[in-house]
């Protein structure tokens, strides 16, 4: 009758491999994190001798790899290897095949604004790799009241320049912020409001003073430059009144900006002044002429650049 030996209708499991045992075919033991069945019955063949030996399951040795709470595991060109816990709000960031995984700092958030109404230096805070930069030229004063045309134009709004820069090369840059121009006294135009800009990036100039003509006819308007949006300031009211001295015209207010609305204009008795431009780059109030007083034009508004800083 024939001997049937139980033990060896399956794999028999010989645990971790020791060099002195004698294996036989279809043992299974535990090597370098791995399985590995007998295929050649022998004694101190360390698997994974393929003579002897055949991969039964891959593995790792996971308990020595990984040893701090938040360890990822991955495998790297030569086994599994660990990587640390990163830093708080970092996330895991493949680098493609042939590349180990890394933590990396979140990108494309908004992280930080930086605002100049004055001129100054810009400092990039670390970690920011790109800018979007809104810069506004200053606006135009309003013209003071003349007999001829009693009320003169507000001044023009300064122009804006919106611009996406890609700051992985900027440390600094100098900011240059555009002054209002100045209300012109009784009878004479306002002043042209000064260019503001952001380094070499993108720049905006300022509005026209306003006059005694139409405007902007003989006055160049603000306008952003070198930005992916470039916008014309608003115009100012033009003149008013019949060229008659005693004509009292009315009130004629300084031209908005990408920021808001310019100054008022003199109520008409032309004891007020025309009133200044209230945001950013927009332009004064003009003034008014009532057949003995004449009352100057409003200043315009300084301009601004605000820049707002993403990873």
């Amino acid at each position: 009758m024939a001997t049937i030996d139980l033990g060896k209708i399956k794999f028999k499991w010989q645990g971790t491999y020791n060099n002195s045992t004698a294996y036989v075919v279809d043992d299974v033991v535990y090597s370098g994190g791995s399985s590995y069945i007998c295929i050649l019955a022998s004694t101190g063949n360390t698997p994974p001798n393929g003579t002897y030996w055949e991969l039964l399951a891959e593995g790792g040795d996971v308990a020595t790899v990984l040893t701090t709470q938040g360890d990822i595991l991955y495998r790297d060109g030569s086994g599994l290897q660990r990587l640390a816990a990163g830093t708080s709000g970092d996330f895991l960031k493949t680098q493609g095949s042939g590349a180990n995984p890394v933590w990396a700092s979140a990108g494309g958030g908004l992280q930080s604004i930086q605002t100049f109404t004055g001129n100054g230096t810009y400092t990039k805070p670390s970690g920011i790799t790109k800018i979007k930069v809104t810069i506004t030229g200053g606006g135009g004063g309003g013209g003071g009241g003349n007999p001829s045309y009693n009320a003169k134009g507000g001044g023009g709004a300064g122009g804006t320049a919106i611009k996406i820069i890609d700051a992985s090369s900027i440390t600094t840059e100098t900011v240059t912020i555009g002054s209002g121009g100045s209300g012109g006294s009784g009878g004479n135009d306002g002043s042209a409001g000064a260019t503001s800009s952001f380094g070499s990036h993108c720049s905006a100039t300022g509005g026209y003073g306003g006059t005694a003509y139409a405007n902007p006819t003989s006055k160049t308007r603000g306008v952003g430059s070198s930005g992916d949006i470039n916008i014309t300031g608003g115009d100012g009211t033009q003149f008013e009144g019949g060229a008659v001295q005693g004509d009292e015209g009315g009130s004629t207010t300084g031209g908005a900006s990408f920021w808001g609305g310019g100054g008022m204009g003199d109520g008409g008795d032309a004891n007020h002044a025309g009133g200044v431009g209230q945001a950013y780059g927009s332009g004064g109030g003009g003034g008014q002429h009532n057949g003995t007083n004449n009352s100057s034009g409003g200043n315009g508004k300084d301009g601004v650049c605000f820049i707002e800083e993403y990873k």
